[in-house]
């Protein structure tokens, strides 16, 4: 075969190749991406003018992908896979020459290296662009069914508290008209332990539904920690749950609703409580850098599964036995903190346990 005829059957080879590339990276997504950088691969290697001796690979962040699973050889070229002008990987061909000294490379060969890396390139901007559009369409659809969820629940909320009240003060009325003996009295104590427990329900609809006032002052953090714990001291006894604060600082002073930020430490407090074994440990941490406030609770329950800690936070979502618990308080606690300009996360401890982490700007 003369030179004119080998250069035009290589041509054919890397047009033919460029061809099936943009086909197969035109018609490809994210599920099938290892698949269609495989057919790629293959495709190149056909391309090349040793084939049976060239072995074609894609490096990416947690994808590696090789059409020979050994690979020697001397001579190699390369090109960068760069996604929004960042290099996220490479395309390596790797030639083995001993078969022959003679064997190399043709210049054309890294250009389509180069250009077959370019597309590669595109297919995972692409990639990556439809995730944040598919993110984002699912962060405005949960926005939008909580802005509903947020006015059913205000209006539940409104209607349910006057016959709650009266079902309440009734029962007193009754309880205090008792005599003391009566068999009735353990009955009006359940309709009234029930009434209270109601009330805190709706309070807390109230709170998930932004419609309790808030009030932001100067406050100092250090106390509404020490008395939330004082306030569950009996609680923490009575499940046999010990506790510690780490708080090195005597102020740590923020732009808070007084009454709200002691809601997200009894709640959170509550919460590592019920999940805690007999002689568990629930640690409480407060400190303060250059740019937040950082207040930190650790249990040593039995932490989160995956598809909880991804649901934790929404609101009527409970790993708590039917009766004991609304699902609501939570999301309560997120909505408190959103509504300060802070964050809150949850995620499982190295050893055992949960661990929340809320973080408040400084102001």
């Amino acid at each position: 075969m003369n030179t004119s005829e080998f250069e035009l059957k290589e041509r054919i080879k890397e047009l033919t190749c460029l061809y099936e590339v943009s086909t197969i990276l035109g018609n490809a997504n994210q599920e099938l991406l290892e698949e269609t950088l495989k057919a790629v691969a293959f495709s190149l290697k056909r391309a090349v003018q040793h084939p049976e001796h060239t072995n074609i690979t894609f490096v990416l962040d947690v994808i590696l992908i090789s059409t020979d699973k050994q690979a020697n050889g001397e001579l190699s070229i390369q090109s960068d896979i760069k996604v929004f002008n960042q290099t996220k990987g490479k395309l390596i061909a790797i030639l083995d020459n001993s078969v022959s000294k003679e064997a190399h490379f043709l210049k054309e060969e890294q250009y389509l290296l180069d250009n077959i890396a370019l597309k590669t390139g595109n297919l995972l901007e692409r990639i990556e662009i439809q995730k944040n559009e598919t993110s984002l369409k699912q962060q405005m659809e949960r926005a939008d069914r909580l802005t509903i969820l947020g006015e059913i629940t205000a209006g539940i909320a409104h209607e349910l508290n006057t016959p709650l009240a009266n079902i309440l003060g009734f029962a007193e009325l009754l309880k205090n008209d008792m005599d003391s003996t009566s068999d009735l009295l353990k009955d009006v104590d359940k309709i009234i332990h029930n009434a209270i427990f109601s009330r805190e329900v709706v309070k807390k609809l109230m709170f998930f539904a932004c419609e309790m006032p808030q009030e932001k002052k100067h406050i100092n953090l250090v106390p509404h920690i020490k008395n939330a714990i004082n306030l569950l001291e009996a609680t923490f006894k009575k499940e046999h749950v010990k506790y510690i604060v780490k708080v090195e600082e005597e102020e740590i002073w923020l732009q808070a609703d007084p009454v709200q930020i002691t809601q997200i430490i009894f709640n959170l407090l509550m919460n590592a409580i019920y999940f805690s074994p007999k002689e568990g440990l629930v640690t409480v941490e407060a400190f303060s850098t250059n740019k937040d406030i950082v207040l930190k609770i650790l249990d040593e329950g039995k932490g989160f599964t995956k598809d909880e800690i991804e649901k934790v936070f929404q609101p009527f979502f409970t790993t708590k036995p039917i009766g004991d618990g609304s699902g609501l308080g939570l999301s309560v606690v997120h909505g408190i903190v959103a509504s300060h300009k802070g964050t809150i996360t949850a995620e499982n401890n190295i050893n055992k346990g949960a661990i929340f982490t809320i973080t408040f700007p400084l102001n």
